[in-house]
């Protein structure tokens, strides 16, 4: 008897010393999928230990300031931004996280390529794990829904900013044509695209200038204030019914040389916008104001901000996710809840103007009162935000990048070529439904 009450006190023993020993056993081993491991910081936060997360972004942010800001509150954490072209960085993000190697902890995605990485969101941590359900209240309700599940239960991304589009323009080039350089005057001068193409004619008659350089800025304003683009909520392709006559416009424009041949994004784009040789950015979202200003840094106060011709669309606009090989997942999402909070979104608006996702930030008194001087001192928070107000949600598609390369390919052949516009426009069509069947 005494030897089994012995067996009986050792086997509770050795028991109790396995509860206590917290899952390095098969739970443990077994617990591969990161997704399930929301929650765990690894403990670096509370022990101090340095925690390094990479940070993948494109195009002109402005995020390093903040960045900066964050790290001096948090000792323990740092942040390494990398920037580049968004084409270019979100292939690599697709690949990667398709390899299982080389993602960042901290990636932007671009709206136009959400619904892509919506399809593969196993490879990326949940945010509602952490709590970001809480916070949703903080956001626009449709640009919340654009990086969240169908059922809602998945969240992939914390939204930055939005488009809204309007229209930047040269003071010195619409002085010269005999056109209104005040801002309300040039709105009302120019209301409709009838008046567009009208002033388009003046200026070149007059400065013999184009009004703009950029096809895809013309392509893009009016594409973007349609409430159908490319596909339907059927992911059945419309560009014909939809965006044919943004697409015909624009290449009239061009073939009457109104229009010039410069892509978006090259350095002949950023230095026609330095010397002034064309009037007009139509369809200029909020974010595009760091780009005026990091390719014309000698043209402070030549330009200004307007209203764009018969109402906003909106251009862009992006999602901060951490992708499933970070190992510091509850580090990343502190990071980028403080960075798309309503106050952090205020600061990136007055730094590099990415309109907020954050309607409270619309009533805030220091945003109504943000003026820009290198903009000759206009009130760029009310003038987007009057235009925000005009912004309807698009149903873009998973293969919006596709259709958009295309149709941008056939604007170039015309602008720059000479190329027919129908046949281009035939040719692009033709291109896109041959990928579209691959898919």
């Amino acid at each position: 008897m005494k030897k089994w009450l012995l067996l009986v006190v050792l086997s509770l023993v050795m028991l109790t010393v396995a509860a206590c020993s917290g899952g390095d056993g098969e739970e443990s081993e077994g617990n591969t999928n990161s997704n399930s491991n929301a929650n765990d910081n690894n403990g670096a936060s509370d022990s101090g230990e340095t925690v390094e997360l990479s940070f993948q972004a494109y195009g002109s942010t402005g995020y390093q300031e903040l960045i900066d800001e964050y790290q001096d509150a948090h000792p323990n954490v740092k942040i390494t931004l990398s920037e580049g072209e968004m084409n270019d960085v979100l292939s690599n993000l697709f690949t990667s996280i398709s390899a299982g190697s080389g993602a960042p902890d901290i990636a932007l995605i671009e709206v136009s390529q959400i619904e892509k990485f919506k399809q593969a969101q196993d490879q990326f941590y949940n945010l509602n794990d952490y709590g970001a359900g809480d916070l949703s209240g903080n956001y626009l309700d449709w640009k919340w829904q654009q990086a969240q599940s169908v059922d809602g239960s998945f969240q992939l991304g914390f939204p930055t900013d939005i488009g809204p589009t309007t229209m930047f323009y040269r003071t010195d080039v619409m002085e010269a044509a005999g056109l209104p350089t005040d801002r309300a005057a040039l709105a009302e001068e120019i209301s409709t695209w009838d008046d567009f193409y009208e002033a388009a004619k003046t200026i070149k008659a007059e400065t013999d200038k184009p009004i703009t350089d950029a096809p895809q800025m013309v392509f893009n304003a009016l594409r973007d204030q349609q409430p159908v683009q490319y596909f339907n909520e059927d992911d059945e392709l419309v560009a014909e019914e939809n965006v044919k006559e943004a697409y015909d416009y624009t290449t009239k424009m061009i073939q009457e040389g109104l229009i010039g041949q410069n892509a978006l994004w090259t350095p002949e784009w950023g230095t026609a916008m330095a010397e002034g040789s064309y009037a007009a950015m139509p369809g200029a979202p909020g974010w595009m104001v760091n780009n005026v200003r990091s390719n014309a840094p000698d043209a402070s106060g030549l330009w200004d901000v307007t209203q764009i011709p018969e109402g906003a669309g909106n251009w862009g606009g992006s999602f901060l996710t951490i992708p499933a090989e970070s190992e510091h997942p509850q580090e990343a999402y502190d990071f980028i809840s403080w960075l798309t909070a309503p106050e952090q979104q205020l600061r990136s608006f007055t730094i590099a103007g990415l309109f907020p996702s954050t309607p409270d930030v619309y009533e805030n008194e220091e945003f109504l009162a943000a003026t820009d001087e290198y903009f000759n001192g206009a009130p760029t928070a009310k003038i987007f935000a009057e235009a925000a107000k005009s912004v309807v949600p698009v149903y873009l598609g998973i293969n919006y990048s596709i259709v958009d390369t295309e149709i941008n390919t056939a604007l170039t052949n015309v602008a720059v070529e000479g190329a027919d516009p129908q046949e281009e426009w035939d040719a692009a069509i033709e291109r896109i439904e041959s990928q579209l069947e691959r898919q």
